[in-house]
């Protein structure tokens, strides 16, 4: 039977709210409608403020730029695809290092593989989880940098004129990010971890970049970076994406396929 509008736009918002970006062609060719009547429900879609039309006919959806969902329900949510560019961003750091590991699940993820692997570190780090997570680990000496506590991320942060990170130099940042975008960059909900991660970008010998796909597009409310003061990047982003098209000649992109667990590097 076939759905009406109502129910066709609810399950198109379904598919973005669950992939990050829809594709008109696919819509119509699921939902057995011409692309005009995606199209359609895009306007509607848009109109309500719920999806954002993009160039290419695809769509992606809408969020408050400073509401951050809470990191337990992050990472729930593509746990597997995490583990993946966990495994891949670990490849990356040799023993003995100094390494600054950002707050948020996927950094998180990062720091259950490093543990795992029981290389001797000196790890820095604002996230009380990222710390709990290496406080039994023999092989690695741990900093908990202070700040006032961001109780649903369960991290610190400090204003930029006193960030203890400052006294530090890392070899490498493995930084966490909640939107990206071809043209406006690196971008996050909250002002003063935006500021911390600038600060982290200073101090890093290499700043190592990892997302998921879900990422890709979305534009926040407080500037952080460009991708020219990012070294490398980790993500299972489709290699085509026009985001990677707007990369550096000299920056590492390792593609990580959840699927077949390849990484690609170029």
């Amino acid at each position: 039977m076939a759905l009406s509008p109502k129910e066709r736009q609810e399950a198109i918002e379904e598919f973005a709210r669950t992939g990050g970006e829809v594709e008109i062609a696919w819509l119509a060719k699921h939902f057995g409608v011409s692309e005009m009547t995606i199209r359609r429900d895009f306007e509607s879609l848009e109109d309500a403020g719920v999806l954002r039309r993009l160039v290419g006919g695809r769509g992606i959806m809408l969020e408050p730029k400073t509401h951050e969902p809470a990191l337990m329900n992050r990472a729930l949510e593509r746990s597997a695809t995490k583990a993946h560019l966990a495994r891949a961003a670990a490849d990356l750091i040799k023993a003995d290092e100094v390494v600054y590991i950002d707050g948020g699940s996927t950094a998180l993820a990062i720091a259950r593989e490093l543990k795992t692997r029981e290389v001797p570190l000196t790890v820095l780090t604002r996230s009380l989880l990222v710390a709990v997570e290496f406080s039994q680990a023999a092989n690695v000496d741990i900093y908990l940098l202070g700040g006032k506590v961001k109780a649903a991320e369960m991290l610190t942060t400090s204003p930029t004129v006193s960030d203890d990170l400052a006294n530090y130099n890392v070899d490498t940042y493995i930084m966490g990010i909640s939107g990206v975008h071809p043209t406006r960059g690196l971008t996050d909900y909250d002002p003063d971890e935006a500021a911390g991660k600038r600060v982290a970008i200073a101090r890093a010998d290499r700043v190592v970049l990892t997302f998921d796909h879900s990422k890709l597009n979305r534009v926040l409310l407080a500037k952080v970076a460009t991708f020219d003061d990012i070294d490398v990047v980790v993500t299972d982003a489709p290699p085509g994406h026009e985001a990677l098209n707007e990369l550096p000649q000299d920056l590492t992109l390792v593609l990580v396929d959840p699927e077949t667990e390849a990484l690609k590097a170029s």
